[in-house]
């Protein structure tokens, strides 16, 4: 079992970055496949992007495809989200996902573990 924590989110201008952390509990982390989602008001949560257990292999949503970076740190139990060129159509709750798997899911419902959220918020 894992358990994950988010942090970095806030409220920031059009074009501004930030980094969201996720940080996991466990000694098995590096078995888990790790995810980001996002919720917007009044919207299903989607999939935004997600890495392998090496870290060697990254997927993205379109929208976000050359703006957001994920990355990780097996050693740290660490998953972060860069995100550069924030937009307005950004703004919602970000989550981190686990999965222990070597497929790089991106449907919710395919996710065994998730943080809290972490609450990102763009104004024009």
């Amino acid at each position: 079992q894992v358990q994950l924590v988010e942090s970095g989110g806030g409220l920031v201008q059009a074009g501004d970055s930030l980094r969201l952390s996720c940080a996991a509990s466990g000694r098995t982390f590096r078995n888990y496949v790790m995810a980001w989602f996002r919720q917007a008001p009044g919207k299903e949560r989607e999939f935004v992007a997600v890495i392998s257990r090496g870290g060697d292999t990254t997927s993205y949503i379109d929208s976000v495809k050359g703006r957001f970076t994920i990355s990780r740190d097996n050693a740290k139990n660490t998953v972060l989200l860069q995100m550069n060129s924030l937009k307005p159509e950004d703004t919602a709750v970000y989550y981190c996902a686990a999965r222990q798997s070597v497929i790089l899911f991106t449907s919710t419902s395919e996710y065994q573990y998730w943080g809290q959220g972490t609450q990102v918020t763009v104004s024009s």
